[in-house]
């Protein structure tokens, strides 16, 4: 994802902020374990969450408050006509347990 530049206090601050129904959206859709982190030179996030299942976690861009949160952070970030964020999936280069 991309942050516009002088965002990452604000886009913090909102995060630090989060409201209660998307944390409990995220984990009603399987999701956990959810991190962003900022390249400062590039303004680029990357986000890391585990999921439990794929499908569920896809029907988690269609709830209200998902879509509520996309517009509030529409802002201060690169989005899609539909507010959500533009992203482009990382493709795994090393694993190790």
């Amino acid at each position: 994802m991309h942050l516009y530049p002088g965002m990452a206090e604000e886009y913090e601050r909102r995060h630090n902020q989060l409201w209660p129904e998307m944390i409990e959206m995220i984990h009603a859709h399987g999701g956990s374990n959810y991190s962003i982190f900022l390249d400062k030179e590039t303004n680029v996030l990357y986000g890391y969450l585990e999921i439990e299942d794929e499908e569920a976690w896809a029907k988690s861009a269609d709830t209200k408050i998902n879509r509520k949160w996309w517009d509030y952070m529409a802002d201060i970030m690169e989005t899609n006509e539909d507010n959500s964020p533009v992203s482009t999936d990382l493709t795994p280069v090393f694993h190790l347990d």
